[in-house]
Parts: C-alpha cells; structure tokens; sequence
C-alpha cells in the first residue's frame, strides 16, 4: 500500500515537473490594460514592461520589489527612462523581499490607483507562481493578463521553481 502510494506519488510530481519545465508561459498579445506590474529579479522583465508603456498597452507601470537604496533618477538612468514618463507613469514599490510580498505591494497600490485591468510581465519559469500569488491578494474583479518574458532556464532553476511553486498552491489552500 505504502508502495503504491509512493509510486503514484513520484509519477505524479514527475509529470508535474515535465509540463512545468515543457509547456513554459508566454507572451500575451498586444492588448490594453489599465497597468503593468513588473516584479523585479530577471533580465528584461523592466525593458518588457516599458515597451508595454511605450506602446500604450498601459497607462502607468509598477516596478515592485525595487532594492530601497536604488534612487527614482538612478532607476531611470540605467533603464533610459526619461524624467517625464517617470513622474506620470512609472512608480517604484520598495517593500516587497519576495513574491509574495510583491503581490502584496502590487494588491495595494491596484487599489490605490483604481486599476481594473493589468499585466503581469515576469520570466517565464516564474509567471505561475506569481501569477498564483497575485491571484490570491488582488480584489474580486481585476483583469490579469500574463505576458511572460521567454528565457533559458537551467534545468536547475526549473526544479526549484517547480518546488516553490508546490509550497506556494500549498501556502494557499492552507491560507497561510
């Protein structure tokens, strides 16, 4: 009996891990939102998301999960933003340490700014996981399109984020 189980177990997780590490999310289509949230952490997820401004998908963008010491000018240098679309429509969230808390952060300012609709531009492999978490803080009735940014992932980066995302659906049935 305890065999069995183990045995349904492992294949389960095993072909878990394969659709994960197969069937990666996507960029989304060229559609408006009210916003576009940008988690920081991987390479191109801030140029994905100002193209998004710069093609009028969205009227404002939030970069959550920027380092505190990082200084509004010093963000726009680096990513060539100019002082304009900075004051207007990029804001910088400084309190989220993870996914989780740039969910949260996220929730918050959606509502701080009476956004309907957004989209979500994170990597790939971390699209789900951060869609989940967000799914989980926004209010009923916000419109979330994934627009992931393709990468290649190490076999090894898949595994943990395959892992973290478990911990993460398990976090939410359990509420905590």
């Amino acid at each position: 009996m305890v065999r069995t189980f183990l045995s349904v177990a492992f294949l389960v997780w095993a072909l878990g891990f394969l659709w994960f590490a197969v069937d990666l999310p996507q960029p989304a289509k060229k559609m408006a939102t009210d916003a576009v949230i940008v988690p920081t952490g991987g390479a191109g997820r801030i140029a994905r998301g100002l193209d998004v401004l710069d093609e009028g998908l969205a009227r404002r963008m939030l970069v959550t999960g920027v380092d505190p010491e990082v200084k509004p000018d010093e963000f726009a240098a680096q990513f060539d933003v100019p002082a304009a679309q900075m004051q207007c429509c990029v804001s910088l969230g400084f309190m989220a340490l993870d996914t989780r808390g740039n969910a949260s952060e996220t929730a918050e300012w959606v509502e701080q700014n009476d956004v309907a609709s957004l989209r979500l531009v994170t990597t790939d492999w971390h699209m789900r996981r951060a869609a989940g978490e967000l799914n989980r803080k926004l209010p009923d009735g916000v419109r979330v399109v994934r627009d992931a940014v393709p990468s290649q992932p190490s076999m090894w980066a898949l595994f943990l984020e395959y892992h973290k995302l478990i911990a993460s659906q398990i976090a939410g049935w359990l509420n905590v």
